[in-house]
This record gives C-alpha cells, structure tokens and sequence, in this order.
C-alpha cells in the first residue's frame, strides 16, 4: 500500500512542478516578446514611420528570455537551477511597417494565430520539463507569444 502512495504522490509533485515550469515559461516569454515589440528603429521613427529594429528586438527578447529563466547567452540552464535542458528558440518573426495591417499569423501545424493591428513580435519557444521522479512521461512544450508595438 506503501508503495501505491508513494507512486501516487510523486506524480502529483511532478504534475505540480510540470505547471509551475509552463507558466514560468510563458510568462518568461511573454516579457521578452514585449520587450522586443518596444525596440524602436530611430532612424524610421525621425521619419515618422514606426518600425522595429529587427536585430535590436532579437537582442532584448534574448535577453529578458535568458534573464527570467536563468539561462546563458546559449540558452542553456545556468548551474544550479531547476531547467536541466537547453531552450529552443523555435520561431522569432517581426512583422513590420512593410506589412499590410490587419496582419494574420497562422501556424495549423502548432495551432496558433494571432491578429496584429501594427508592427509586432511573434516567438515561439521549446522548453522541456526536468521530472523529478520517472512516473511523469517526458514532457516537452512550444509556448507562443506576440506582442505589438505600443505608440
């Protein structure tokens, strides 16, 4: 019997630790997205046209992704800390002002879409939850975000 309440609190620890890891991942995600989204290009911006700095925008998702989920310059976990595998950046698209706005992102294969109204960020990511006990069969998530530009 002992053996039976054993099994099944390691799998309520796992599928609470599994959604602890999800939503840090999103919103991780959601702050870097939001932070490239605000990455002005300024010379557009003293011509009157609001458009993203591609690589300026790359930079600061990268950044705020590698800061709030504890990872190095190559995604990779920092020592000591609960991810033990290296995060995927799986898509990372600026719509620009060279888009025709109302802009619709679909993808059918991840069952995504968003609708954005200006220039904007989409970023897809890949992170894989580290079982604590081997009761939880690997589980490994695309999280998706976008963000527009604010003006």
């Amino acid at each position: 019997m002992s053996v039976v309440f054993m099994s099944l609190y390691a799998l309520q620890t796992d599928e609470e630790l599994a959604m602890h890891t999800v939503f840090q991942g999103k919103h991780g995600l959601n702050d870097a997205v939001h932070a490239a989204a605000q990455q002005s290009d300024g010379a557009k911006l003293a011509q009157g046209i609001h458009s993203i700095d591609e690589t300026k925008a790359r930079e600061a998702a990268l950044a705020y992704l590698q800061a709030n989920l504890r990872l190095n310059e190559d995604n990779e976990p920092l020592p000591d800390t609960f991810l033990k595998s290296r995060v995927v950046v799986e898509l990372f698209k600026v719509v620009n002002e060279d888009t025709v706005f109302p802009y619709m992102y679909q993808d059918d294969r991840l069952d995504y879409s968003v609708t954005l109204e200006r220039p904007g960020v989409i970023m897809f990511i890949r992170l894989e939850f580290p079982r604590t006990y081997a009761v939880l069969q690997p589980i490994t998530w695309v999280i998706k975000s976008s963000a527009e530009m604010v003006y």
